[in-house]
């Protein structure tokens, strides 16, 4: 796992020494991403310029530095990422007559681009990567992102030049650099709580879409670059209606046990120390019991726990942790130590971002570095198999619910939200015993909240849009933007599913998959020189279990069916059985207390109309109503704090044309 970073001049008028200091120098900035070794590339006569930093994984020697270049000297690749069976490929490429110095896995991806041609190389992959690749005899550029959108890559023009890199800091501190925000990114931020790809939060500036392979023709100057899909989850799941799974339930299960080990056991190659985070859930069990059945030693394990209701999942990472004999390591955070993660948010992820279980994300991460270099993670099953709640509620109500006239659903929504989540706990509370047990269920108010959001949709994919949006409405709160067409907001991107259920199950995988949670994970390990991988992510998985019926991911009203069977394997069903918590902490809490000094002055009337990019008043109207306690608004300030706290962060760029007005506030 590394950083890559450099540029294309197209006025070429730089000499090699410029171009190779400039480089290096945006290099040095992902130096958390590869503090092993550093290396740069240039090409004064074509005005490349490629800078790299290494975080050693596989052959730690000296042949595995990079730049890299093919032994028959036409290629020149900085790769970021792990190609998991590297060897079989370098076993085919050695039997057609390939010799190899060293031993790096980036050896075997220039070998086969040699041999096989980019596209059929990249095919070939099992793995999460990025990379940039310099053809010097066509003298043609490509930038390449691993198919789910594990590794990031960001690309655009300024001006004559065309930057890349792994990170936007490292393209912030070239010259030619111009940071003016792109408020209709803006706008998709305050929805999704992420950028989506392919925007960014700078105009001019992109994200690589997944399983994409971008080609710019230097030889011709040109400006415009060629964008090629190369693997499509848009055609897995169109093709599993075509094709689903035929055989039995035990066929099923068996068949996934199987690439999952398999899956496992590639990701456990690594020539330095290994181990897992653990939540004790689902996912991250299933992941850490295959690893100790293929492990001759206890597997290193991590978690981490707070001292709060409700937010605790050490306690259930223990007791797997002790049922399958793995070497576990347990922190419990203090409020005050999560909090003092919160400055650093902005510099880690360099662009707005705001799922709060960041904080807890970099804290295990940091906790898992002080033993290990690699760590895997169960992420990716909950969008594969079913996971999350909205999968089985929402399309139950909309079924129920349907049938009714959209007046009288926006009447019985409107009656709903006469009273604040708030309230509907405290009349819950007082009704007590009085109530049927099938209405009593935890945080009613917040779930009645949601029930009226669905009763006032008109089809499924709003209620879809519903469901995933934080702010409802961007437009009333982003001064001077439109919304960009998005696979969520455009019609023409759905698919003809069968039902809503696997049309969210596929929007989820392309959207808030790779722009969220691997964007939260791949920034909160690298800034501490971690590696993560994912085995559910597995290409080959991701295919079988868009062939599986939905029978077998949700059934009696829970996701995951299959994967709990075939956890059976490896786990007493009692030890991971309990509702799904999310990676959570009390930021609602947070911002009544410690942090609300911070919130604040981020949050102030006149600094918010002086800077220009929020109309004050609906942000002023939820923090106040948050501050009294009727409603919980932590997700919707968070956006808007994340976004501010960012552009404190980057006030004092002298590219970027940002002018706070305010001193950053202190925490």
């Amino acid at each position: 796992m590394c950083g890559l970073t450099g540029y294309f001049d197209l006025e070429c008028d730089s000499t090699h020494d410029e171009l190779l200091a400039r480089v290096t120098q945006m290099a040095d900035t992902l130096r958390h991403r590869g503090p092993d070794d550093g290396g740069a590339w240039v090409d004064a006569s074509v005005g490349i310029a490629l800078g790299f930093r290494r975080l050693s994984i596989l052959d730690l020697s000296p042949t595995g530095r990079q730049p890299m270049h093919s032994a028959c000297g036409r290629y020149v690749i900085v790769f970021n990422g792990e190609i998991y069976n590297f060897r079989s490929l370098r076993g085919e490429l050695e039997g057609s007559g390939d010799l190899f110095r060293g031993h790096s896995d980036t050896e075997v991806v220039l070998a086969a681009v040699s041999r096989w041609g980019l596209e059929t190389a990249v095919r070939s992959f099992n793995g999460m990567f990025a990379f940039v690749l310099w053809d010097r005899r066509m003298r043609r550029l490509h930038l390449v992102r691993d198919r789910l959108g594990e590794k990031p890559l960001y690309y655009g023009w300024m001006a004559k030049t065309f930057l890349f890199g792994s990170e936007l800091k490292a393209l912030r501190l070239h010259p030619g650099f111009a940071g003016e925000v792109n408020r209709d990114a803006l706008f998709l931020y305050l929805r999704h709580n992420c950028i989506p790809a392919p925007y960014s939060i700078y105009k001019n500036i992109y994200k690589l879409p997944p399983a994409t392979i971008l080609s710019l023709d230097v030889a011709t100057r040109e400006t415009d670059p060629k964008l090629t899909s190369y693997w499509s989850a848009r055609q897995v799941a169109t093709n599993s209606v075509a094709k689903p799974f035929q055989e039995s339930e035990l066929d099923a299960i068996a068949q996934l046990d199987a690439l999952l080990r398999e899956s496992v056991r590639l990701r456990m190659t690594a020539d330095v120390p290994l181990g897992a985070f653990l939540s004790g859930g689902i996912d991250s069990s299933i992941v850490v019991s295959m690893m100790q059945a293929l492990s001759t030693t206890p597997v290193k394990t991590f978690s981490i726990g707070f001292h709060t209701d409700g937010y605790n999942e050490a306690v259930q990472a223990k007791a797997v942790a002790d049922h399958l004999g793995t070497a576990h390591t347990e922190f419990y955070v203090t409020p005050e130590e999560a909090i003092k993660v919160i400055p650093r948010l902005p510099l880690l992820y360099d662009e707005p971002f705001a799922d709060s279980s960041q904080i807890p994300t970099f804290l295990v991460s940091r906790l898992a570095r002080q033993q290990v270099t690699v760590s895997l993670s169960g992420d990716g099953a909950d969008e594969l198999f079913g996971g999350y709640n909205r999968y089985f509620w929402g399309p139950s109500i909309w079924k129920k619910i349907k049938w009714l006239p959209k007046g009288i659903r926006a009447a019985a929504s409107a009656a709903l939200n006469v009273f604040s989540p708030k309230d509907w706990e405290d009349i819950f509370q007082k009704m007590g015993n009085s109530l049927p047990n099938r209405f009593k269920t935890p945080n009613p108010g917040d779930k009645l909240q949601r029930l009226a959001e669905v009763l006032s949709v008109a089809d499924p994919q709003e209620m879809y849009l519903r469901l995933i949006s934080h702010w409802k409405d961007p437009a009333a709160l982003v001064l001077r933007s439109t919304e960009p067409h998005s696979l969520v907001t455009d019609p023409d991107q759905y698919l003809d599913l069968p039902d809503i259920t696997r049309q969210m199950m596929y929007l989820d995988t392309v959207t808030y998959l790779p722009d969220d949670i691997l964007v939260k994970l791949d920034r909160a390990s690298m800034s501490v020189s971690l590696e993560t991988r994912l085995p559910l992510l597995d290409h080959r998985l991701v295919e079988f279990a868009w062939q599986l019926p939905l029978s077998l991911k949700i059934r009696n009203g829970q996701g995951k069916w299959v994967l709990r069977q075939v956890l059976d394997k490896y786990l007493p069903r009692e030890l991971v059985e309990r509702p799904k918590a999310g990676f959570a902490i009390p930021i609602h809490a947070w911002l009544r207390g410690p942090l609300r000094e911070w919130t604040e002055a981020l949050l102030d009337e006149h600094r918010l109309y002086n800077e220009g990019f929020f109309a004050p008043g609906p942000i002023r109207k939820k923090w106040t109503e948050h501050l009294s306690g009727k409603r919980n608004w932590q997700y919707h300030l968070w956006d808007v704090l994340m976004f501010q706290a960012w552009l404190d962060e980057n006030k004092t760029s002298k590219n970027a044309s940002l002018n706070p007005l305010c001193e950053a506030p202190r925490i």
